[in-house]
């Protein structure tokens, strides 16, 4: 079985200190995906490059303490790919690619942290321009190889994907067109939403990210933002997935999947 796990951390430091590396120990993934690591490449040197035996590999942000993502992987790649291509969302740290190519075979494991609108119109115009060059790409890497891209996507994508759906409609996260270019990512992109093909009825078991203010974790008024996007045959090969909300180690809970495969 090959165990891949995804986490945005909300900064490798404050998650170190509630103890992430003991949780990655103990559960010993294949590969782990971070999102918002939040750090540049001097904060990770000699504390951050391998996580419980796992070799880490980054894109950081040029901006201080914001965004960034990591795949920590017991195997050695075959070929590292930071950023996708674009010149603005590359500069913001959200896209790691590790392939793991045979000669009978290309695979790819990513890590993505797509951009949040919440802050007001400025980010939301950001994450479209973000979520309408995505698409393609996605569809272009799917015609080269398999893969899987895991990340908080920060979408949920419908009603059962969270609590307050009918009071969010026209927030961040839940509006018409990001739910549609969900949509069409599955069903016209093709890829799968791994997580809904194991537990396709799930709600409230569902949530990976709460909201800080008021009681939202102890109420479990939650979203599910934080997906396994696979290709179809990768899809077919998961098994079991577990959502982790025994300790919190950031504002959302680690997503894992097994698959039926080996690297």
């Amino acid at each position: 079985m090959f165990k891949l796990t995804s986490l945005n951390l909300n900064g490798i430091r404050s998650a170190a200190s509630k103890g992430v590396e003991a949780w990655v120990a103990k559960t010993s993934p294949d590969c782990i995906c971070l999102q918002e690591v939040k750090a540049q490449a001097a904060d990770v040197q000699g504390r951050f490059e391998e996580m419980a035996g796992l070799k880490g590999y980054f894109h950081f942000a040029e901006k201080k303490g914001y965004s960034g993502v990591a795949v920590y992987t017991r195997h050695a790649p075959s070929d590292v790919i930071v950023g996708y291509g674009s010149p603005e969302f590359d500069a913001e740290g959200r896209y790691v690619e590790l392939r793991f190519d045979t000669p009978a075979r290309k695979l790819s494991i990513i890590s993505c942290y797509f951009p949040s609108g919440s802050s007001g119109e400025e980010r939301q115009l950001a994450k479209f321009r973000f979520l309408d060059g995505f698409d393609p790409y996605l569809a272009r890497l799917k015609t080269e190889r398999e893969f899987i891209l895991c990340g908080d996507v920060n979408i949920a994508h419908k009603e059962q994907d969270l609590k307050n759906w009918r009071s969010n409609r026209k927030n961040s996260g839940f509006l018409p067109e990001e739910r549609a270019w969900m949509t069409k990512l599955l069903d016209e992109t093709g890829l799968v939403d791994v997580y809904r093909v194991l537990q396709p009825d799930a709600t409230e078991t569902a949530y990976t990210w709460w909201s800080n203010r008021g009681q939202a974790y102890l109420n479990n008024v939650g979203w599910r933002l934080d997906y396994h996007l696979a290709t179809p045959a990768l899809a077919k090969l998961a098994r079991n997935e577990s959502i982790y909300k025994t300790e919190k180690f950031s504002d959302h809970a680690p997503i894992t999947v097994e698959y039926e495969m080996t690297l």
